[in-house]
């Protein structure tokens, strides 16, 4: 419905409860409405899961047409990304939002700051969602509650053509809830657990979940050692159980993004369960460390392989091993596996960020799934400047040019920044997402931790000039005047808390009787111009 026919069927509903609502305006209806589009959680997973549907498509005509989101901790954060999107590039077409699990457990824990281990209470992962949601929403309230402002003044000014305007520019308006893929982890349990947290985030608004295949009680960051990984059937039943949830609560178009592990991890919790020869079970059996036994020991645990009796190696944590350089091998069945069993997208978890690697893994795996489509982690883990100028050193020593004047242990030294190595580095490091999307099948680039390492950088940088020399000015002129200059919203961070839309509210309520605190004594007027 537009604007005006919310504002009509509002005063047709007032007329018709008779003389006690007289004091209700059906301009103020179709605003609060337009205020608030999206009643509950499922109601924004229904309308992100199509966005990202769309956008699934658009990438599979056109691989340029990737898409990216920045992790958030605090749903300020998010919305702040978001307002800054849409001031920049006018639009939220193909810009997410990363919910990470690493930074709820560091920054969002009860228990204080913890690892990427799965140690942290499983319910603050919806409470963020929902978090990050309600704040988006007041961006959207806000930004509408100020072109509301801006009709009425036009009509005050008798300028019809601009009121115009500005209700043709609501009825168009794109909103600020754009979809988050949520990192559930390996799903904080077994596959109930995992449908009951997932049906948790996907009420809070998910409209994608992100599920790893580690064991959940052993469960590590993706860039740190000890990964153990559980056998196919015991991911692709926690992989069934958020499709369940899903399609419980109908969002039957919801996005399952499947991670894999394996190319970093190699060891194994349990042997897996095989029926026949060849199964998923003798597949992944197949990848073990295992020697010929001669004469079975107590507390053996053998398998069999082309006919002959094998004692895998079994290490004092009673963990499997796997076969030294089987990492690839073993990633590329988990992907066609995952996607053949309900998976929507894959994630691959590498050691570094190598578009050529990246590349010859989804070749592998689209020779099964032609359109298979990755998520991928441009990890603040990976030291981008150091590996990038190494890939560059590498490749110019293998094409025969002159390296003589770099020392490749020395490359992260700001002496050679404006060399032509680092810029040549520089510029494959800018180009890397387009690169990768082109040739290596990512749909989705994500940086799982920024905000987490822009605060720290940020309060360093404040903490360092405001109790040094520069005192207040300091803050004034590394962030108040920034803020004004680049016209960052929250410099009135009055009417960023939602101050002018109470306000309003207060207008709608109680008319000439408000009191409401955006008057002529509000300092906020300071930054008006």
């Amino acid at each position: 419905m537009t604007y005006q026919d919310i504002v009509t069927a509002a005063g047709r509903t007032i007329t018709q409860a008779g003389p006690g609502w007289h004091g209700i305006q059906p301009e103020a209806v179709a605003r609060m409405r337009l205020q608030n589009r999206f009643h509950t959680g499922l109601d924004i997973a229904r309308h992100t899961a199509a966005v990202m549907r769309r956008d699934m498509a658009a990438y599979d005509a056109d691989p340029g047409a990737y898409t990216q989101s920045l992790g958030c901790w605090h749903g300020f954060i998010a919305q702040q990304k978001i307002i800054s999107i849409r001031k920049h590039f006018g639009t939220t077409k193909g810009r997410y939002l990363y919910l990470s699990g690493w930074m709820v457990a560091a920054l969002r824990s009860a228990f204080g700051p913890l690892p990427d281990q799965s140690m942290h209470e499983k319910t603050a992962v919806p409470a963020l969602i929902e978090e990050i949601y309600a704040f988006l929403k007041q961006a959207d309230a806000r930004e509408l509650g100020l072109m509301f402002r801006d009709i009425d003044a036009a009509r005050g000014a008798g300028n019809a053509v601009e009121a115009q305007r500005l209700i043709h520019a609501i009825d168009q308006y794109e909103s600020h809830v754009v979809p988050i893929i949520a990192d559930i982890d390996a799903g904080f349990g077994n596959a109930e657990a995992t449908y009951l947290l997932a049906r948790k985030m996907i009420e809070a608004g998910a409209c994608a979940l992100q599920i790893e295949n580690q064991v959940s009680d052993e469960k590590q960051c993706g860039h740190q050692d000890g990964k153990v990984t559980v056998p196919h059937e015991d991911f692709l039943a926690k992989i069934r159980a958020c499709r369940y949830a899903f399609m419980e609560l109908g969002i039957e178009d919801g996005i399952i993004v499947a991670r894999t592990d394996s190319l970093g991890a190699g060891l194994t919790k349990q042997i897996a369960f095989s029926r026949t020869r060849g199964d998923l079970g003798d597949q992944y059996n197949a990848f073990l460390d295992a020697e010929p036994v001669a004469e079975p020991e107590c507390g053996d645990v053998l398998i069999e392989r082309d006919g002959q009796l094998l004692r895998p190696k079994r290490l004092a944590s009673n963990l499997f091993q796997f076969r030294t350089g089987t990492g690839e091998d073993r990633c590329v069945l988990d992907c066609v596996t995952a996607l053949r069993h309900g998976a929507d997208l894959l994630w691959i978890e590498t050691e570094r960020p190598d578009v050529a690697q990246i590349a010859g893994i989804v070749d592998r795996i689209r020779t099964e799934v032609p359109d298979a489509k990755l998520v991928y982690n441009n990890s603040p883990s990976f030291n981008w400047t150091l590996n990038f100028r190494q890939q560059v050193f590498d490749r110019w020593r293998a094409e025969g040019r002159d390296v003589a004047g770099y020392d490749r242990a020395r490359l992260m030294d700001a002496a050679i920044d404006d060399s032509p190595l680092a810029v040549e580095a520089d510029d494959r490091i800018r180009t890397f997402q387009r690169e990768s999307s082109q040739r290596a099948g990512i749909f989705h680039h994500l940086i799982t931790l920024p905000t987490y390492h822009t605060a720290a950088l940020g309060t360093d940088l404040l903490a360092r000039d405001f109790f040094g020399a520069a005192g207040m000015l300091g803050y004034v002129q590394h962030v108040q005047r920034r803020e004004i200059r680049e016209s960052i919203a929250c410099v009135r961070h009055q009417n960023m808390s939602g101050s002018d839309i109470g306000d309003d509210h207060k207008d709608y309520f109680a008319g000439d009787a408000a009191l409401k605190a955006g008057g002529a004594h509000n300092t906020m007027n300071q930054f008006a111009a």
